[in-house]
């Protein structure tokens, strides 16, 4: 089997896309406001903002975290009112998670904050083109994201 990735040419497109997500996620972290809002519930919530309603096993798989975690952070949520919680009517032994109206409002407010400074800076730093270069650069990188090394 051909190893992936190895040629310098994607390697070094590696370390400059490594470096740019490192930088970039570090800047949107200061961005931040001070919700309290743990980066787990956090992804959870954006999982669910994209998605929809999803189970817990496809919640803690999607943000590579343990099924028993997933569940104490569902719990959590479910408690502060940020998700509901209900029996999957296909399976019953599965739970479907999905965003209540005020995990939405605390979702929103969480990334307004970080989205204008974003805006900002493109709006002051990149011509057009280079808005729309990143916007399918932001495309390719999901994408990405979600890949999966094939297995043998």
């Amino acid at each position: 089997m051909a190893r992936v990735g190895t040629d310098r040419a994607s390697v070094a497109a590696a370390d400059r896309v490594l470096a740019g997500v490192s930088r970039l996620g570090s800047r949107m972290r200061v961005e931040r406001p001070r919700t309290g809002l743990s980066l787990a519930v956090l992804g959870v919530l954006l999982r669910l903002s994209v998605r929809g309603t999803m189970t817990t096993g496809a919640l803690a798989a999607s943000l590579r975290v343990a099924p028993q975690s997933m569940t104490r952070i569902v719990a959590g949520m479910a408690e502060n009112g940020l998700i509901d919680r209900s029996a999957d009517p296909d399976d019953r032994r599965q739970i479907l998670v999905s965003m209540t109206e005020a995990g939405r409002r605390v979702f929103d407010e969480d990334t307004r904050t970080r989205r204008a400074w974003l805006a900002a800076a493109m709006d002051a730093e990149l011509t057009t083109a280079e808005r729309d270069l990143l916007r399918i650069a932001g495309d390719l990188m999901v994408r990405l994201a979600d890949w999966q090394p094939p297995t043998d």
